[in-house]
């Protein structure tokens, strides 16, 4: 998996390179509470949610990262809590992190692969 940040556009998804977004100092921004673990479960829900198409759920991000339930489960709160990339439903399972959602939306996507999925 590469560092870009997925730009999402009209229906087309635009990669930045990490040395456009990231160019502000260490110890600024947003992202700060971020570790590499949180980009590890943030990125494979965004990569994973078009190709299951459904709601996804923290033991199957644990198994595909490698990661402790424990941990997955603590990380996607600390993700929801500082609103920046993800929502989860009532059972815990990740229905969008940005830009691709399983819940119906008025935005459509379609990636180079053929997996088709709404945008938020």
């Amino acid at each position: 998996m590469n560092d870009d940040l997925l730009l999402g556009l009209w229906r087309y998804i635009i990669p930045i390179p990490r040395f456009i977004w990231q160019r502000r100092k260490s110890g600024e921004g947003i992202l700060n509470f971020m570790s590499a673990e949180h980009h590890r479960v943030r990125d494979f829900a965004v990569m994973e949610l078009p190709r299951l198409g459904k709601p996804l759920p923290p033991e199957r991000i644990a198994r595909e990262t490698g990661l402790p339930l424990a941990r997955v489960e603590d990380i996607l709160a600390d993700l929801e809590r500082h609103k920046t990339f993800l929502f989860r439903d009532d059972q815990g399972r990740v229905t969008w992190a940005y830009p691709v959602t399983v819940d119906r939306t008025p935005h459509h996507v379609t990636f180079s692969t053929g997996e088709r999925i709404d945008a938020a």
